[in-house]
């Protein structure tokens, strides 16, 4: 009985201008059973080019190189190559660049930093279809986006007084701080410092995406 072929190695294309870096990072994946190494550039254009003719699996992208932008990259590649997916392994920090790489087209984010088994990790994990980033970044993804969802639920607007809600649904109604002052009979000042306050609790910098909200809040019943 002849025995099952070993699958096929997955395809990993690096980009890094950095040839030592290129080398380890060679040197570790192809001694994997299930990964192999099939190309590296160290610019941009040069990646794409690349990329475009080899189809890899997937490719290990830095953000920072000697020509190009790395997150630029990421969304050419996103558009010509998709079922190429993207790892990014940076120097930079994953607060400030992560949300950026994953909104260019980024599957996974990985510092530098990191242990090099991270790397085989990430790569391993994008590969079968899913989000590679650390604990803490995923922690925090986590509560912002439940953030937002308070406040989509509704119940950000339940904080209001009643007062602050029927000046909020006087906005969403088209009418002005002063239309709104004289309607309910206060002072103009009065109306200022209550969306002065609705500001602060439904976590907004201006009164005119307050008056956005507001005008969402009364179309649909929730701000979004």
């Amino acid at each position: 009985m002849t025995p099952d072929p070993l699958p096929a190695k997955r395809r990993i294309f690096l980009v890094d201008d950095h040839p030592l870096v290129c080398e380890g990072l060679t040197i570790m994946i192809n001694r994997q059973s299930d990964l192999v190494v099939c190309g590296e550039a160290g610019s941009a254009p040069e990646a794409l080019q690349a990329i475009e003719m080899l189809r890899p699996d997937a490719a290990l992208v830095d953000l920072t190189l000697a020509s190009g932008s790395g997150l630029e990259l990421l969304k050419d590649l996103r558009a010509c190559c998709p079922d190429t997916v993207l790892v990014v392994l940076s120097m930079h920090d994953e607060a400030t660049y992560a949300e950026r790489a994953l909104r260019a087209g980024a599957r996974g984010y990985v510092m530098k930093r990191e242990v090099t088994k991270k790397v085989i990790t990430a790569l391993r994990q994008v590969l079968d279809g899913k989000l590679f980033v650390s604990d803490e970044f995923a922690r925090s993804m986590t509560e912002k986006m439940v953030e937002v969802q308070v406040v989509r639920s509704g119940s950000v607007i339940a904080t209001l007084s009643d007062r602050e809600l029927q000046v909020f649904e006087m906005l969403g109604a088209g009418l002005d701080s002063r239309d709104i002052a004289d309607s309910l009979h206060i002072a103009l000042k009065t109306v200022q410092t209550h969306c002065a306050r609705m500001k602060v609790k439904l976590g907004v910098n201006s009164l005119s995406v307050l008056m956005r909200e507001a005008v969402r809040w009364v179309e649909t019943g929730r701000p979004t």
